[in-house]
């Protein structure tokens, strides 16, 4: 009796084995599915900063590339520029007669983008962008001898077609007929 009871336990247990099992595999395309969803896509940015005349003709161009992640904890930036120096002041020195020193204040000129929360939405890049363009301009008095700042500044949030170039910010030039252009274009990285 007691042969019967185990080997009729351990049928039931057999029986009971196979549809667990598929239980199993049949969560393992879930599963898997999430993981896929989970992985984050690359992309290859490329910033192409346009200077144009009245015309609309380029008449000075700068590119700028990162490689950005749909991680949820990725972000980039871009920083490139210079550091020009501006003059504050005078006073006469202790050294030789007629001596002047000029003290100095450096303002950072150049280009910066932050991109934050990149995310796939329907075969598009949406990013949180926040970018800072400044450049030297021409004094429009000579004897000032100090330069003009020109300044661009913007933060939005944006949908960028995938392998497409998208102007992102134009804006005309305060001090000519000119104006400023930025455009990006995302490309996937298999």
């Amino acid at each position: 009796m007691r042969k019967f009871a185990l080997m009729s336990s351990l049928l039931l247990f057999a029986l009971a084995l196979p549809p667990l099992a598929r239980a199993q595999d049949a969560n393992k395309p879930a599963e898997n599915a999430k993981a896929a969803e989970a992985a984050p896509n690359f992309y290859h940015l490329v910033f192409v900063v346009q200077e144009l005349d009245a015309a609309g003709k380029p008449v000075n161009s700068r590119t700028y590339t990162t490689n950005v992640s749909t991680d949820p904890k990725h972000s980039g930036s871009i920083r490139t520029g210079s550091r020009i120096p501006i003059a504050t002041g005078a006073f006469a020195g202790g050294g030789e007669k007629g001596q002047v020193e000029t003290q100095f204040q450096y303002i950072d000129v150049g280009v910066n983008f932050d991109i934050r929360r990149i995310e796939d939405v329907r075969h598009e890049l949406g990013i949180d962008l926040a970018a800072e363009i400044s450049s030297i301009a021409e004094a429009s008095d000579a004897r000032l001898h100090q330069p003009v700042i020109r300044q661009n500044r913007w933060q939005t949030q944006v949908l960028i077609p995938v392998s497409k170039a998208t102007v992102l910010f134009s804006s005309d030039s305060i001090d000519s007929k000119g104006s400023l252009q930025v455009t990006v274009t995302a490309t996937p990285i298999q």
